[in-house]
């Protein structure tokens, strides 16, 4: 993989009963960050040597992705494992808690964990990815169906994989490039990077299985408490995926809630606009 290294390190953790691969740099207390769909670790390559000055930075693959175990049973995607998983990373670093960042999928595992373990997450941080409970309520307008066409379309058996890999993972290109505001925060070599990881050996299908596990679980139906954890969203406006009108409302289930919203940016905004989002997240770290 043709990654510019910075002074970053490569590992891995045993957790939950598998292997996860992580980027780290830095000391001091634990930040850990989480990256969504398509992407790995490099979706923070921006951040961590930014944040890497004041904390120990640790940017996960999560399970099924890049250089991470991808187990074969579709069952094992599920908002449960991933907790887990989250948990371990944390406690297997030799950490009580951390500030946990999330962006896309990692930030739906980032809401969820901070309501499981409130005491292991010191501040939150989240990336365009509404609260649960307020992307349940999208789901059931119009408009929001049409923008997430695409996670009813990943329910269906071998059609995703086969559209994704096809002309040598053309697809994985066209979804970030789809969904960037800012095309030029992308060069060829990024491009190329995130379709060799999604290229590896299991890859396509772990990373469906979070969507085909998406109506199974109770993640739209649950009864969801005022999260106490102090928390940052921060959201690019010309997101197409996830419309902004999801962030509406979200004070009515945090308490401690700032949001930031970040305009000529679309879902990737922490790539689109790594000097706006840094400031931000440094202003709330502060």
């Amino acid at each position: 993989m043709r990654i510019i290294e910075n002074s970053w390190t490569h590992a891995y953790i045993t957790t939950n009963r598998i292997k996860l691969h992580y980027v780290t740099q830095g000391e001091g207390i634990l930040m850990l960050m989480l990256h969504g769909f398509p992407e790995f670790w490099y979706s923070w390559r921006h951040q961590i040597p930014e944040f890497a000055k004041n904390y120990q930075v640790v940017a996960l693959d999560l399970r099924g992705y890049n250089d991470s175990d991808k187990p074969k049973t579709q069952s094992a995607y599920v908002m449960d494992e991933f907790v887990k998983d989250i948990e371990g990373v944390i406690q297997g670093l030799g950490y009580e808690s951390c500030v946990l960042v999330g962006h896309d999928w990692g930030g739906a595992i980032a809401w969820n964990f901070a309501y499981a373990h409130p005491d292991m997450v010191e501040k939150l941080i989240i990336l365009n990815l509404p609260h649960p409970a307020k992307f349940s309520q999208g789901l059931s307008t119009p408009q929001q169906l049409l923008r997430s066409y695409y996670i009813f379309l990943f329910q269906l058996p071998l059609l995703p994989e086969l559209v994704l890999q096809a002309s040598d993972y053309e697809a994985i290109t066209k979804v970030i490039q789809g969904k960037a505001f800012n095309k030029n925060a992308f060069t060829t070599a990024d491009l190329e990077v995130y379709k060799e990881a999604a290229a590896k050996r299991g890859a396509i299908t772990a990373m469906l299985n979070y969507y085909r596990n998406i109506f199974q679980q109770r993640l739209f139906n649950k009864n969801w408490s005022l999260l106490e954890v102090p928390t940052l969203m921060i959201w690019g406006e010309e997101d197409t995926a996830l419309g902004k009108e999801l962030t509406y409302g979200t004070q009515d289930y945090v308490r401690n809630l700032q949001i930031k919203f970040i305009p000529n940016s679309g879902h990737w905004v922490q790539q689109e606009r790594p000097e706006l989002v840094t400031e931000y997240m440094r202003e709330f770290l502060a």
